[in-house]
């Protein structure tokens, strides 16, 4: 996802950043109907043919548009996971809490997660294939770094827990039913009584469970 938003990054010139951070900004305030080149070009302080120069068609910006906020909710992972290289359940709460906090004033990331339960959206048609590509992405990548800790148990079982907590996250990103905490720490507890070999230690820091 990170290689793919880098490489359309890449194709355009000065002014795309700013045209999809613009873009983002009206569509959580406004929704997607009211993005317009002529919108854009007024925003960003160029001509509208500046801004199809840059981005192409609507739906052109649109994908870069969920490419970066995916992007954004895959660093997170990649970050809580590089900050506890010993701690499981740390890595979890921490990512955990991270995507959701980040999804709480996200209404891109919202719309991806509430595409993956089949909610009826703007941009369904391509949220739709964005939000597949999430799961992929995200329970590939918390795959091969759950994998990197100690663990009793199999390749197989580890993609079971990975699955449940991916689906989990997007479940509480579309509906939150908690605060990020306390739906971080639920899911730290679940990875630690499965997955943690440090089990029998001392007892999980997060919420007391």
């Amino acid at each position: 996802m990170g290689d793919t938003l880098a490489a359309a990054t890449a194709v355009g010139g000065q002014y795309r950043q700013p045209i999809v951070v613009a873009a983002i900004e009206i569509t959580a305030r406004e929704g997607w109907a009211a993005v317009t080149m002529a919108r854009l070009a007024e925003s960003v302080g160029v001509s509208r043919q500046t801004v199809y120069n840059e981005v192409g068609s609507k739906t052109a910006l649109a994908e870069v548009m969920v490419g970066h906020e995916l992007d954004r909710f895959l660093a997170l992972v990649r970050g809580a996971f590089d900050r506890h290289p010993r701690d499981l359940p740390g890595a979890v709460y921490d990512a955990v809490r991270g995507v959701l906090a980040l999804a709480a004033d996200n209404v891109l990331l919202r719309a991806v997660a509430s595409a993956t339960h089949g909610a009826d959206t703007e941009l369904l048609p391509l949220l739709t294939t964005r939000a597949d590509a999430l799961i992929t992405d995200a329970t590939t990548l918390l795959s091969e770094r759950v994998r990197s800790y100690p663990s009793g148990v199999s390749d197989e079982q580890v993609d079971v827990v990975v699955d449940v907590v991916v689906r989990a996250v997007l479940s509480h990103v579309m509906q939150p039913s908690d605060t990020p905490e306390r739906t971080a720490d639920g899911l730290a507890w679940l990875v630690r009584r499965v997955l943690d070999d440090g089990a029998s230690g001392p007892p999980l820091r997060y919420g007391g469970r």
